[in-house]
């Protein structure tokens, strides 16, 4: 059994066109349970950093920010965040499991757009198109109450994070878990499927694009068996 002394934190990397209140009910969850964690705002979400940060500003940051956090750290990249925790690369000592959740897993040289089959544009600046439907791809097992005050809380996505390739791929050096959701609308359980092939194990949600809206409970359950694993097998 892990202990409180040492347990890792979960270091939680929202998605595109999301910040990180979208944790706060995971956060309430994981503390119940006596598990630490910490939230982080990407810059290419938002206009307060400015339209044109992209995919390498993300990563920059979360490094930054992972450099900064004491003891074992198991990062948990949803949605886009695939992404950027791929292009975190390794070379950080304190970094002991990444999470993909609903998650982009990309190789070296994909890009969200790639993946998405969406022509990459030449002009790569401004806010990426909003999402037309984000009540049923991303909120589809909420209320009709709670998914109107998600959809309030999205923000603007630079276009160049969508657009920029990715240059490494951490999961060929740091062990990792794909939260595969068996109910999503956003992202087809099929293209996970595929995802999750690159992917140290594979765990399984019956929840669509958001679990950590839908269903905190269980994910946070889920997350504290994968760092007890994560931390027996690191020794």
């Amino acid at each position: 059994m892990t202990t409180g002394e040492s347990r890792p934190t979960f270091l939680l990397v929202h998605g595109a066109y999301h910040t990180s209140t979208t944790w706060r009910h995971l956060q309430r969850e994981l503390s119940a349970a006596g598990w630490k964690s910490e939230v982080i705002d990407m810059p290419s979400a938002g206009k307060h950093h400015g339209p044109d940060a992209g995919l390498y500003d993300d990563a920059e940051a979360l490094a930054e920010r992972l450099g900064r956090m004491e003891g074992p750290v198991v990062v948990v990249g949803h949605s886009h965040a695939g992404l950027t925790i791929t292009e975190l690369g390794g070379g950080h000592p304190n970094l002991v499991h990444l999470v993909y959740l609903a998650a982009f897993m990309p190789t070296e040289g994909e890009s969200a757009g790639s993946l998405s089959g969406i022509p990459i544009p030449e002009v790569q600046s401004g806010p990426a198109p909003a999402m037309p439907d984000p009540r049923a791809a991303l909120y589809g097992d909420l209320s009709d109450d709670e998914a109107s005050d998600e959809i309030t809380r999205l923000v603007d996505q630079s276009l160049l994070s969508c657009c920029q390739p990715t240059t490494r791929a951490s999961w060929r050096t740091v062990p990792s878990t794909y939260v595969l959701c068996e109910q999503d609308q956003a992202m087809s359980p099929a293209a996970q499927e595929s995802f999750a092939l690159r992917a140290t194990r594979i765990e399984r949600i019956k929840s669509g694009h958001s679990p950590q809206l839908s269903a905190p409970d269980q994910l946070a359950a889920l997350l504290a068996r994968i760092a007890t694993i994560a931390m027996a097998e690191r020794g």
